[in-house]
């Protein structure tokens, strides 16, 4: 009869090749040491991370903000508008890029390349998180926003969206007639149509300006569906606070529509229609897996 072995105590076992080996049951191995290793230095290095890509943000950020002040004086308004809204989209796509490159980024925003170059639509996605415009502006640089006067007007953050001719929110008819006079003219406008960030990850109800601007100035509304993983800058989440690590946004289109008949029943249709898209693909963390099997997009209207 055997009795039990006593705990850590050693156990022989013999490979296939006939060579005895002797190791101890409590000895941890050593991918759990691994493991715990990464796990010691994963957290900081994702800190700092963060707080390095909003200082990088902060700083270009600013650091724009000074040399558009004397671009607008110095460029023709049209010239300085191309030049700043190039500009921004590169400060985001070196953003995102830094982002990606230290592996707690992932994106596939490759649906959103279709709208680069393309005249007068208005495009309006969803606006799950702070991230939203980062993330078209950085594929489709040549669009117009429409943003809070707050910001326009902030002489440390506000130089860049003067120069690009970004249109302030504050005055509703001014707004909805600089819009479409630009989308008529062949620019296309980005605008949310919750008009701020998602709460709790229910859609907003929609406003009705960015569907006033299209009626006016005639132009398409193209769906944009921004999808993600995480619950990072949605409305009240601290600047600060560090996310689970890797992030994944993706960007799909949906149909296109025109605003045609009654504004109101044409808004409620609208909405309804982002919020079955958005039920359909509710709870499926958005897998960048994918990749080689395409971007999902819709049919245009």
């Amino acid at each position: 009869m055997t009795g039990a072995r006593p705990a850590g105590a050693a156990r022989r076992s013999i490979s296939t090749t006939g060579i005895t080996s002797v190791h101890t049951a409590a000895e941890p191995s050593a991918s759990s040491l691994a493991r715990a290793a990464l796990r010691l230095v994963r957290v900081p290095y994702e800190y700092l991370v963060l707080y390095a890509a909003l200082l990088y943000f902060g700083v270009a950020g600013v650091a724009f903000t000074g040399v558009s002040g004397v671009l607008t004086l110095l460029l023709p308004r049209r010239i300085g508008e191309r030049v700043g809204r190039h500009a921004i989209g590169l400060l985001f796509h070196t953003y995102l890029a830094m982002l990606k490159a230290s592996g707690v980024l992932r994106l596939d925003l490759r649906a959103l390349d279709t709208l680069r170059g393309e005249p007068g639509v208005v495009i309006a996605p969803n606006h799950p998180c702070l991230l939203d415009a980062v993330l078209v502006i950085s594929r489709v640089p040549q669009v117009g926003c429409i943003m809070k006067a707050a910001i326009w007007d902030n002489p440390a953050l506000g130089g860049g969206a003067r120069l690009s001719g970004y249109l302030r929110n504050d005055s509703p008819r001014t707004m909805v007639r600089l819009a479409a006079r630009a989308l008529r003219r062949g620019e296309s406008l980005l605008v949310f149509p919750e008009g701020t960030r998602t709460r709790g990850g229910q859609l907003n109800p929609f406003r009705g300006g960015f569907a006033l601007i299209a009626k006016q100035a005639q132009a398409p509304i193209q769906t944009v569906f921004i999808e993600t993983n995480s619950p990072f800058l949605r409305k009240g989440w601290p600047l600060l606070r560090k996310p689970q690590f890797p992030l994944d946004y993706r960007a799909r289109l949906g149909r296109r529509f025109r605003v045609e008949g009654d504004l109101h029943a044409f808004m409620a249709a609208l909405e309804a229609y982002y919020e079955e898209e958005l039920a359909q693909h509710h709870g499926h963390t958005p897998t960048l897996a994918a990749h080689a099997a395409g971007v999902a997009t819709g049919g245009h209207a």
